[in-house]
């Protein structure tokens, strides 16, 4: 479900929404009061099309830890990983910065791999998991330079 912040952002989408699934503006807010269940149901399908459009548009995520550094490719059909580990307490991957400190003075403190594997679900709802693991948005630019290393 989308916060009451985040329905503020999608105001006018929702409105659009509601008149496209047959619910005026009068009706919602007749809904909204006196059947809050009602209510609930279609803020909750409007959330699940907000975010399934996010979930496709969504191509790298991320997961930092001071231990670790782990960067998702979200292909089609299988995500790509590249890992970095830090070997010792020596290393800290929890920011740009010290990661890049960690690839130009630190490398021998690092292991460094890259897999892939197929969705073992849909696509998008592995990946709402792995946000709702703590995965952030990450940048293809990010991704490029880890290759980099890697290969």
């Amino acid at each position: 479900m989308l916060t009451p912040e985040e329905m503020e952002i999608f105001d006018e989408d929702f409105k659009h929404f509601a008149v496209a699934n047959g619910v005026s503006n009068e009706e919602w807010l007749e809904m909204n009061t006196s059947n809050k269940e009602l209510a609930t149901q279609l803020v909750g399908l409007f959330s699940d099309t907000v975010l399934q459009k996010v979930y496709e548009k969504l191509k790298f995520i991320e997961h930092r830890s001071p231990s670790s550094c782990l960067v998702f490719k979200l292909n089609d059909s299988e995500i790509d990983l590249i890992s970095l580990n830090a070997k010792s307490d020596k290393v800290d991957l929890s920011s740009a910065e010290s990661i890049h400190d960690a690839l130009v003075n630190n490398a021998s403190e690092l292991s460094i791999f890259r897999s892939n594997k197929k969705y073992s679900k849909v696509r998008e709802e592995e990946i709402h998991e792995m946000l709702s693991q703590g995965c952030v948005n990450s940048s293809e630019a990010f991704w490029m330079m880890l290759e980099k290393v890697v290969d």
